[in-house]
């Protein structure tokens, strides 16, 4: 195995994920793609969705720039994702879960407006972060595959700045948060939550 080709050491995530997870993703790489592809399509969807969640009636100007910037970035990996899938004869699952997602939304302060709007974005930033570190082991762990690890490491930089750009975001919210608190609380949750999901081919999934 060769070194790994990205450097991951600065991401502020409290568990590393060892390489042995990305060795058994890889065992089955047409339902990682599958639930790959559902992945960049919500995050899509969840970058619209943030966009009339700001608590005033009308949005700054970089609120929506930033947010739909980010759909369309995570539009354009879902058509490369697919397409990859189809061209190795995979098929984008009819139904998909995500687990992970949904048990760190069971962390935000749901109904208590700017703090809610905080935790949301602070979800979508672990997320981007999570992903940065899995597609660079990923990377690494395809060596042998020159198609995959071309595209892992591709989308490494966007993903990384996916995720510092919705910590900036919840900078900006007009009502004085302590989002430097309250993101070390996340990082402390996320890193529980990603090691009680279950051993799956799915981006997400528990090492083994």
């Amino acid at each position: 195995m060769t070194a790994t080709l990205i450097d991951i050491s600065e991401l502020p995530l409290r568990y590393r994920t060892p390489p042995s997870w990305a060795r058994h993703v890889l065992q089955t790489p047409l339902v990682l793609l599958s639930d790959h592809a559902h992945l960049e399509k919500k995050a899509a969807v969840n970058a619209l969705a943030l966009l009339n969640r700001w608590p005033e009636p009308s949005p700054p100007e970089n609120w929506v720039h930033v947010l739909t910037a980010i759909a369309r970035d995570e539009v354009e990996h879902l058509a490369l994702i697919t397409r990859l899938l189809a061209r190795r004869g995979g098929k984008l699952a009819r139904m998909h879960a995500n687990t992970y997602a949904s048990d760190l939304r069971q962390f935000v302060r749901v109904g208590r407006g700017q703090e809610d709007l905080l935790d949301r974005l602070c979800v979508s930033a672990l997320i981007e972060a999570r992903s940065c570190e899995r597609f660079a082991l990923l990377a690494d762990a395809a060596d042998a595959d020159e198609e995959l690890r071309r595209i892992y490491s591709g989308l490494w930089a966007s993903e990384a700045g996916h995720y510092r750009t919705f910590l900036n975001l919840a900078e900006q919210l007009p009502e004085r948060l302590n989002v430097a608190q309250r993101w070390s609380e996340w990082l402390d949750f996320e890193a529980t939550t990603i090691q009680a999901q279950s051993i799956s081919p799915a981006m997400h999934s528990r090492a083994p």
